[in-house]
């Protein structure tokens, strides 16, 4: 048992119990109210009580391997929560509101007992969910729709039978384990996105051959495309007759694409230019992603400008972009751009504009400094620069950016960092690795974001 008097210590911040042999808290637990980090992992706790949702302040919280059947309700009152992690439990289910948490970055729900998964409506800003060695047997578009941060998904060790084709349009995922599953086939819509790594050991797969696995992520999406392409005919044809669309040239556009993924996809062509017919196929249609990357493009297309009532992820990424042109700006439900390897140096004023841009990837670019402009864009809540020439930014003007949690300014040219960045508590993940400055060290460096920002703060002069 813990003391009771641990619950007028209300300036704790931090309180880790792992390892113990608790079974119970005691009584005004909930009165820690400047608690950030709770760890609880490794005790023998079959319930959570209700009253933990008034630990407004918390940050981070470890559930993993204890006795725990249910989630309270009232865990998603934790309007700052983070991070969450139930791993190793015995949950049948997690209540609907967990996917009403709106600062949800990282939740872990592996080794339970899972059958279903929650929606996630809310949870615009989840990077990785990790639910591998559970017993989930459908995944449905609702369930994936809402998760456009998504950069890890595991659901390796379960029981799914196949995937859905709106698991294409996670277009930032980059790491998806499908291993130890029942999957017979996978859509080829998959080929479409920017994956690092794909497991799919240990299912029976029977479209793809196990020499094709064999040879790693980057054949198999490979593969998948070349399919996609394959299939195009019968898939286009048969869109057509349904949409009654008349397109010039049937054999360039995706019509399966756009019909069902609300895709306008014409990537790894590279194209010059975007064909007239690409755009004429959008017709009558409801287009929410486009992805023209992998091609030689000089300037963004104008017809783009057709989308500017309902495109939300745009990925020009891969291109020979050296400006943006004004019809990028007019895109005003634009909340994803990826506008990786091209020849960028500058953005223009006007894409303040852009008042629902929550992600902006510019890394492998030409830019000296961070592009003033994304000072201006108070909804942006990850901000990819890294591998330019960046040599400096403004930490008063990104204090500012309240909503700013993530900042990769890897492998840039910053001499020094300006100690008053510590004062960005939003952040939660800032990357400095690869710049020549000296301070701080290394050593700083891998504690973490918070060690970071906390080495700053002390070193702002009094």
């Amino acid at each position: 048992m813990l003391p009771e008097e641990i619950t007028s210590l209300k300036n704790l911040k931090v309180l880790h119990l792992q390892h113990n042999e608790l079974t119970c808290l005691p009584e005004g637990f909930e009165q820690l109210s400047s608690l950030e980090d709770l760890d609880l992992s490794s005790n023998r706790l079959a319930a959570v009580p209700a009253g933990f949702a008034l630990l407004s302040s918390l940050l981070r919280l470890n559930l993993s391997s204890n006795q725990l059947k249910s989630l309270p309700a009232e865990i998603s009152r934790m309007k700052r929560l983070k991070h969450l992690d139930c791993d190793s439990n015995l949950l049948e289910t997690v209540p609907p509101d967990v996917g009403s948490m709106e600062s949800l970055e990282l939740l872990y729900l592996r080794r339970n007992k899972l059958r279903v998964l929650p929606e996630f409506p809310s949870s615009r800003q989840l990077k990785e969910l990790h639910l591998g060695e559970n017993q989930i047997e459908m995944l449905g578009a609702e369930h994936l729709q809402h998760l456009q941060a998504i950069l890890v998904l595991d659901l390796r060790g379960n029981k799914l039978r196949s995937v859905p084709e709106e698991l294409s349009l996670l277009q930032c995922l980059e790491r998806l384990d499908l291993s130890n599953n029942d999957i017979s086939s996978l859509p080829c819509s998959l080929g479409n996105l920017h994956l690092k790594f794909l497991a799919l050991e240990g299912n029976p797969l029977r479209t793809i051959r196990r020499e094709i696995i064999a040879k790693g992520t980057q054949e198999v999406l490979k593969y998948l495309r070349s399919k996609i392409k394959d299939d195009s005919g019968t898939s286009q044809n048969d869109s057509v007759s349904e949409t009654a669309m008349t397109l010039p040239s049937e054999s360039r556009v995706n019509v399966h694409a756009i019909v069902t993924l609300k895709l306008l996809d014409y990537s790894d062509k590279q194209a010059t230019l975007i064909p007239d017919d690409i755009f004429d196929a959008t017709r009558s249609n409801t287009i929410a992603s486009v992805n023209f990357s992998k091609n030689q493009l000089c300037e963004i297309p104008k017809r783009i400008i057709e989308l500017k009532e309902m495109v939300s992820d745009v990925n020009l990424s891969f291109n020979k972009l050296s400006f943006i042109s004004q019809e990028l700006c007019l895109l005003q439900k634009l909340t994803f751009l990826d506008l990786r390897n091209n020849f960028l140096s500058s953005l223009p004023e006007e894409m303040s504009s852009l008042t629902k841009l929550q992600t902006i990837n510019l890394s492998f670019n030409r830019f000296k400094v961070l592009p003033p402009v994304l000072y201006d864009i108070p909804t942006l809540e990850a901000v990819l620069i890294s591998n330019n020439q960046v040599g400096s930014v403004d930490p008063h003007k990104m204090k500012l950016m309240e909503n700013l949690s993530t900042l990769d300014l890897q492998n840039n040219d910053l001499l020094q960092i300006p100690p008053e960045l510590g004062n960005c508590v939003q952040l939660r993940t800032l990357l400095l690795d690869g710049n020549p400055f000296r301070v701080p060290r290394a050593a700083i460096l891998m504690k973490g974001t918070a060690a970071v920002l906390e080495y700053l703060r002390d070193r702002i002069p009094a």
